[in-house]
């Protein structure tokens, strides 16, 4: 269990977190969540002891053993795959590695027999003879193959370095368990299994993230960060919307049903305070007026910006021919005789494991890379908009963000464009910032507005929900549901395809996999297959 006692923290004068009192306990999974800069990665690492309160305290059970996702991806570099999932558990791994030494001596004292079998008592304590037998079982359900397990880390690749890193924060059975933004960089096999990993986990977690179907399936809480103090909700992500938005709108009603009040007793007084025969009333509703308090409606430092796509013209009958198209990257196949058609009104999920396959179809798509063999044909009436998973070109200009924009935007006119930015949520002297020093976040939401003001009638999108926070999702999301021509995307959000996709392609190692479908139907579908 963690206990947050009137907890402060405060970086100069800014003031992050204020008196936050809080019980995490085990059996639960608490989803923490918060606008951006809301202080939710802070958070975790107040928990973990990483960084110190200003005031306040928070206290673990005794005995109990924490557990972090690391974010520092090389950080275990000139260590072993299975090494760094085993140090996961730093009490078994020091007395693992403190066996090793003693078994290499070629002499032995007394008191080295005492204390190698100290060790061994602590290591079978520790199940210590299923160390490597769990972490290769949690290394294969999420997708580091056998072959990567006696490697060093610095020689995979760094989605692969991820998914070791999580597989050492689950490692050995940890009493709590701090998560930061797991789904990162893993496939949908991997977050389903993760999924039913925190489900079935006996103990506590606490978890961030931006994945709002990964917080509903797994979360039994949600303790949500704004303007400094942290409430908690008991359910999953949509209960907590659904109760906060209800929450705000019987506020706003009953406030409404104040104010009229207060109109009726005011135009009361107004009427009859000079009236001798009515004085009485009139002083008696005085005081009715005086005890008329109006509830505070604090707006939430949550800010959703405004994301709508308009084609400037309608796509024609003849949309996009993709026949045969093959691509060798580094010596490996990931596109192999690919061939679809899109028609009207198709809005298409590519998905699979392999994300180089997805991104080098649509740059092919775009013109960015030749394909070895195949054609495309667009149609006439097709204009593309695209969004790249590496967006880092289209950033290299020493440019404000205002200046960056117009060249999207054939207006001359710095009022429209401000205004347009502002509802992208740069306001003020942010439209000032340099374009290389933008956040992550910030440069999608320019990638965003760009597409927005080519005003294209095909949308090519990969993987656009990487770096935004929960409510861009959320205005992304509603946009493209409303969005009335064709879009290509990829994405490892499940309800971002669920409520979006009418078409399904799986990308596999032989070709595609062709469905008209939602995302639900075809998972289950497959599973069927299988």
């Amino acid at each position: 269990m963690i206990q947050v006692n009137n907890v402060t923290l405060r970086f100069g004068k800014r003031t992050l977190f204020e008196e936050v009192n809080i019980k995490f306990t085990p059996g639960n999974c608490y989803g923490l969540i918060g606008a951006n800069g809301a202080g939710k990665s802070t958070f975790l690492k107040l928990l973990s002891g990483e960084i110190e309160t200003t005031h306040g305290e928070i206290i673990i059970t005794k005995d109990e053993r924490l557990a972090v996702l690391k974010q520092n991806h090389y950080e275990y570099d000139e260590f072993s795959v299975m090494d760094t999932v085993i140090m996961g558990n730093s009490k078994l791994y020091e007395i693992m590695k403190e066996k090793e030494a003693m078994y290499s001596q070629t002499e032995f004292t007394d008191e080295d027999g005492i204390k190698l079998g100290e060790l061994e008592a602590a290591f079978a304590e520790l199940n210590g003879w299923e160390a490597e037998s769990e972490a290769a079982e949690l290394l294969n359900n999420l997708g580091v193959e056998e072959d990567l397990h006696y490697l060093l880390m610095k020689e995979l690749p760094n989605n692969k370095k991820v998914k070791v890193l999580l597989a050492q924060a689950l490692f050995g059975n940890p009493d709590i368990l701090l998560l930061d933004e797991p789904t990162n960089n893993l496939d949908i096999d991997a977050i389903n299994w993760l999924e039913e990993f925190l489900i079935n986990f006996e103990n506590t977690v606490i978890v961030v993230s931006h994945d709002r179907h990964f917080l509903n399936k797994v979360c039994t809480h949600i303790a949500d960060i704004d303007y400094g103090k942290i409430k908690l909700y008991i359910g999953n992500y949509d209960f907590w919307y659904e109760s906060s938005q209800l929450a705000l709108k019987q506020m706003k009603e009953s406030n409404k049903k104040k104010e009229e009040k207060i109109k009726e007793l005011q135009a009361f007084i107004a009427r009859f305070s000079a009236n001798a025969s009515k004085s009485k009333q009139a002083t008696s509703r005085k005081k009715m007026l005086e005890k008329i308090e109006l509830d505070e409606i604090v707006p939430s430092s949550r800010k959703y910006p405004f994301i709508e796509f308009k084609p400037n013209r309608e796509s024609g009958k003849e949309i996009l021919t993709v026949k045969n198209i093959s691509k060798t990257v580094e010596g490996r196949k990931v596109l192999n005789n690919v061939s679809f058609s899109v028609l009207k009104g198709d809005k298409i999920a590519f998905v699979g494991s392999d994300d180089i396959a997805k991104t080098t179809l649509f740059r092919i798509l775009m013109g960015e890379l030749e394909p070895d063999n195949g054609e495309i044909e667009w149609g006439k009436t097709i204009t593309q908009s695209y969004f790249p998973q590496d967006n880092s070109a289209y950033f290299q200009n020493d440019e404000s963000i205002i200046e960056w924009i117009g060249h999207y935007y054939d207006i001359d006119d710095e009022t429209l464009l401000r205004g347009f930015l502002g509802r992208m949520l740069f306001s003020g002297e942010d439209v000032f910032k340099k374009v290389p020093v933008l956040s992550g976040g910030e440069k999608a939401r320019c990638m965003l507005s760009k597409c927005m003001l080519e005003g294209s009638n095909f949308l090519i999108l990969d993987e656009p929900t990487n770096h935004l926070d929960l409510e861009s999702i959320t205005a992304l999301n509603n946009g493209l549901i409303k969005y009335n021509s064709e879009l290509l995307f990829s994405s490892h959000d499940h309800q971002f395809i669920e409520t979006i996709a009418n078409r399904i392609i799986e990308i596999t190692k032989t070709g595609i996999i062709d469905r008209k479908c939602t995302y639900d139907e075809y998972l289950e579908n497959k599973k069927k297959m299988n």
